[in-house]
């Protein structure tokens, strides 16, 4: 049960990591002036909401793992 539960999770890993990596790049093309036209606020709110989205996986990543910690003697 367990190694199909870790295959699972590589198996979707590897799909939603390459598909956040790939929107990610999509979203740096915005940045290219000579197609868009955005201020300084625009951008930020991009990037703030991104890190703040990053943040919050971590913290997940973070709990998961701490939680599955036991203490043994």
């Amino acid at each position: 049960m367990s190694r199909d539960k870790q295959k699972k999770f590589v198996e979707l890993a590897e799909l939603r990591v390459n598909s956040a990596i790939k929107s990610i790049q999509l979203i740096g093309n915005l940045s290219n002036k000579r197609n868009y036209v955005y201020s300084d606020e625009q951008a930020n709110k991009i990037l703030a909401v991104l890190d703040s989205e990053l943040k919050e996986l971590r913290a997940k990543f973070k709990t998961a793992s701490k939680t599955n910690n036991r203490f043994k003697l």
